[in-house]
């Protein structure tokens, strides 16, 4: 199998470690060895969180230039992470914007999401955007942003790993009380990358 290198990028309390450790699941139950790592930062909520997961082989480092996919939770996460990327780099992002704690006590400016959004696009070669907040909220749960990010990435298909085999995956590991409303932000996820 070919390897593909996977960035996954947010701020606390977003799930994004449980999304990169759900789609790992999902790979080895397929069959496809994988490598998941975790890169806390400040894991609290609002602090950066990054995780990586590499599937074809076994070292889960994913240094500068190398990620074939970049998933953001939250774009000025996935702005940051650009240096992550190059030319053939696949982005999706949540446009929903989750601004630090700096900004919102006015000493410090959230950078204008369009000029990020065309910044992203310039440097790579795909670029895939979703409002994942609201398609989570539309699921019923706010908190299932992750699920949404995981289904965007399957629905766009760029990596060899069928839907049904993830949708399984959450249903071994999802607490029966989110069930629903993770598989139901996991299609919106699907659906939104495939229309989008």
């Amino acid at each position: 199998m070919q390897t593909k290198r996977i960035v996954f990028v947010g701020v606390g309390g977003q799930g994004n470690l449980l999304a990169s450790r759900l789609l790992g699941e999902a790979c080895l139950a397929a069959g496809i060895p994988t490598t998941v790592s975790e890169i806390h930062g400040m894991a609290q909520r609002g602090g950066i969180v990054e995780s990586a997961l590499v599937m074809g082989a076994t070292s889960p480092i994913v240094s500068k230039g190398e990620a074939d996919i970049l998933i953001g939770f939250e774009p000025s996460e996935t702005l940051r992470a650009l240096n992550k990327c190059n030319k053939n780099t696949v982005v999706i992002t949540n446009t929903h914007p989750l601004p630090p704690f700096t900004v919102t006590v006015g000493q410090g400016v959230y950078p204008d999401i369009d000029q990020a959004l065309d910044l992203i696009r310039d440097k790579v070669s795909s670029l895939i955007t979703l409002d994942g907040d609201e398609l989570a909220a539309k699921a019923g749960n706010p908190l299932s942003l992750n699920m949404v990010m995981l289904g965007a990435l399957i629905g766009s298909r760029i990596i060899p790993l069928d839907e049904d085999v993830v949708r399984e995956t959450i249903s071994h590991t999802t607490k029966q009380a989110f069930l629903e409303s993770n598989l139901k932000a996991f299609d919106l996820g699907v659906a939104a990358a495939r229309t989008g």
